[in-house]
């Protein structure tokens, strides 16, 4: 654990680096209009607009027919890797080409989202690099500068296999040890002054490969016990607003002064912000906490779609209207089913026809997805 004096230190840093940030990358703005060359808006349909908000999942080492179409159609923003799919690191390198090669017949001109966790430690869906825990680096003798490492070898492995976007770092800041995020050792640590500075750290150092970072889980999973997992069971967490502010949102402001690309928010359920709605289907955390209280400009991305946490709202494609009528822009569908993410689509399509959603508000969302595709390879 850092000293008194070593906390008070890192307080200071991340209050200025907050303030001042570092030089910024030089990309679209989020709100602009699409990259010229990308037919958005009128020139794509219903179900393609809404295909430009959901990433896709899928099983084993080999891209099913239904993705590789979806992709082909214009009707995928991305796909997110796991575990079975990295396996056999030689068949996975291929299937990333066929998933590229689809892309390119496709009418969206722009980069499929190609996406993992790579936190490090326990959390890592691809062999290698980061090697240390983010429990780990926040124990070093110089937890800044080994942040900085694990963000640029987090973004360099995945550069390598042709990823793009890495769901990480994470931002909670844990409160008991053992507990639900400390247990896999996920969290920098104890203190928000130093989350704050590891997660910046992180990021910055991952932005030199190119790769897109996403701090997650909005507005922090810190203080959920043990078995307060949200993939599996509704959680609900009991954190003051002041508190949240304090602790487990302080962070995020470090994350946003360094250009972090996707803010992933959580499913669990914060009284004090919205007693009735999971963080990641309530209006009043993303659009009131996370861009109108942080100013995030950025993509929001959700957690699993299918999470235990969402067993009363309805199948995916419910899930997904909710998500995006409560502003979330990308929709993660984790259920390594391509199904799942056909069913969003289709949701989706349907909801922006039939007006159930706003059709400004879902222009801007895929304005904001389209400036961070254009930027990436």
């Amino acid at each position: 654990m850092p000293t008194r004096h070593h906390r008070l230190l890192l307080s200071a840093l991340v209050l200025l680096l907050a303030a001042c940030g570092p030089t910024p990358r030089t990309h679209p703005a989020a709100d602009a209009s699409p990259v010229p060359g990308n037919p958005q808006g009128p020139q794509l349909t219903a179900d393609q607009l809404a295909g430009q908000r959901v990433v896709y999942s899928y099983k084993g080492t080999t891209p099913p027919e239904p993705l590789l179409t979806a992709i082909r159609t214009g009707r995928a923003a991305g796909v997110i890797f796991f575990g079975s799919n990295t396996a056999d690191p030689e068949r996975f390198r291929q299937a990333v080409e066929e998933l590229r090669k689809a892309q390119q017949q496709s009418p969206v001109h722009q980069p499929l989202l190609l996406m993992t966790d790579q936190e490090g430690g326990l959390v890592r869906r691809l062999p290698g690099a980061p090697q240390l825990s983010a429990r780990a680096i926040g124990q070093q003798p110089d937890p800044v500068a080994a942040a900085q490492q694990a963000g640029q070898e987090a973004g360099a492995n995945l550069a390598a296999a042709g990823l793009n976007v890495n769901l990480a770092p994470v931002l909670d800041v844990y409160r008991e040890p053992g507990n639900f995020i400390d247990k896999p050792q996920r969290s920098f640590g104890q203190d928000p002054a130093l989350v704050a500075a590891l997660g910046q750290a992180f990021v910055t150092g991952q932005h030199t490969s190119g790769v897109a970072g996403t701090a997650k889980h909005f507005p922090g999973l810190g203080s959920a016990p043990a078995k307060a997992d949200t993939d599996t069971t509704p959680v609900t967490l009991t954190a003051s607003r002041t508190e949240l502010a304090d602790v487990d949102e302080a962070p995020y402001s470090a994350a946003l002064a360094a250009d972090v690309d996707l803010v992933m928010v959580s499913w669990a359920v914060y009284p004090a912000l919205d007693p009735d709605r999971p963080a990641g289907l309530s209006g009043t955390v993303v659009n009131g906490e996370l861009r109108d209280r942080l100013g995030f400009h950025g993509v929001t991305i959700t957690d699993a779609l299918e999470a235990g946490a969402l067993k009363a709202y309805g199948d995916a494609g419910d899930r997904a209207v909710a998500a995006a009528q409560a502003g979330m822009d990308l929709i993660l569908c984790s259920a390594m089913d391509p199904t799942e993410g056909a069913d969003a689509t289709a949701a989706l399509s349907d909801a922006l026809e039939s007006g159930r959603l706003d059709r400004a508000s879902f222009t801007s969302a895929v304005d904001r997805i389209s400036a961070l595709r254009s930027r990436l390879r």
